[in-house]
C-alpha cells in the first residue's frame, strides 16, 4: 500500500468485497454452528467424570459430543482466519482508494490495517477508525453509515464477553464454560453472528459509496469518463 500512490493506483474493489462477503458470511455460520453446540453442550450437562481439563495436566477421554465441538470449533477457527485475510485484503484496498480520492496520506500507518486487531487496548477502536478514515476521504459529503457503529459495538460484545480481551483458554476451557453457565458464550455466539451480518452491510454500502465516488474522479474536465479505467472497473 504505497502512500505516494498517483490517480493511475486506484484498485478495483469489486472482487475483494465480494470475496471479504463471502468470507464474512461462513464465518458468521461458523459462529451460529459453535451456538448450536454450546446449547448441545449445556443441555447435556457435564459428565460425572467433570470437565475434560481435570487439572494438573490431566484429561479424561472427551465424550462423542465434546469431540465433535472440538471439530465444529477448528473449522471455526479455520473459517474465521480466511474471513480475517478476506477482509483486510478489502480494507487495504479500499485504503489506498480513499488515500488517491483525497489527496491526502490516511490517518493511521498502513502497518494498522494488520496489527491493530491484535493490539491490546488499540484494537478497541483503531480498526473502527480505519474504517470510518476510509469513508471520510473516500466520500466527505456523506456521514457514516449507521451499520459501521452496529457492527463495531457487536464486534467488541462478541470479544469481551466470550473469545477475546477477557478470555483465551482452550476449546476444553470452552467446553467446561458451556457446563457451567452458557448464558455469556451464547451472547459472545450471537454477538459475532450479528457482526458478521453488519459487517456485509458495511462492505457493501462503503464500497458501493466509494465506487460512486470513482466514477466521478474518473472523469476528464469536460465530463467524459476515462473509458478503459471505466471498464477496468465494470470487468471486475
Amino acid at each position: 500500500m504505497s502512500e505516494t500512490a498517483g490517480p493511475d493506483a486506484l484498485c478495483s474493489v469489486r472482487g475483494s468485497a465480494r470475496l471479504a462477503v463471502t468470507g464474512l458470511g461462513l464465518a458468521g455460520a461458523a459462529w451460529a454452528a459453535r451456538a448450536v453446540w454450546h446449547i448441545r453442550l449445556a443441555v447435556a450437562g457435564e459428565p460425572a467424570s467433570g470437565p475434560p481439563d481435570q487439572g494438573a495436566g490431566r484429561h479424561r477421554p472427551l465424550t462423542s459430543l465434546e469431540d465433535s465441538y472440538h471439530l465444529v470449533s477448528a473449522a471455526g477457527s479455520i473459517l474465521t482466519l480466511v474471513c480475517a485475510a478476506l477482509f483486510i485484503g478489502w480494507l487495504g484496498r479500499m485504503r489506498d482508494n480513499a488515500r488517491v480520492l483525497s489527496g491526502r496520506p490516511p490517518r493511521h500507518a498502513g502497518i494498522w490495517v494488520y496489527v491493530s486487531w491484535i493490539v491490546p487496548v488499540a484494537n478497541l477502536w483503531i480498526p473502527r477508525g480505519i474504517v470510518a478514515d476510509i469513508h471520510k476521504r473516500s466520500a466527505p459529503d456523506r456521514k457514516l453509515p449507521v451499520v459501521v457503529n452496529v457492527w463495531w459495538a457487536l464486534w467488541l460484545v462478541g470479544m469481551v464477553t466470550g473469545v477475546g480481551l477477557m478470555y483465551d483458554g482452550d476449546t476444553d476451557d470452552i467446553i467446561a464454560r458451556a457446563y457451567q453457565g452458557v448464558s455469556t458464550l451464547l451472547v459472545a455466539d450471537l454477538a459475532m453472528v450479528g457482526a458478521a451480518v453488519a459487517a456485509i452491510l458495511m462492505v457493501r454500502s462503503l464500497t458501493d459509496v466509494q465506487l460512486v465516488h470513482i466514477e466521478a474522479q474518473l472523469r476528464t474536465p469536460g465530463g467524459d469518463p476515462l473509458k478503459e479505467t471505466v471498464r477496468a472497473f465494470d470487468r471486475d
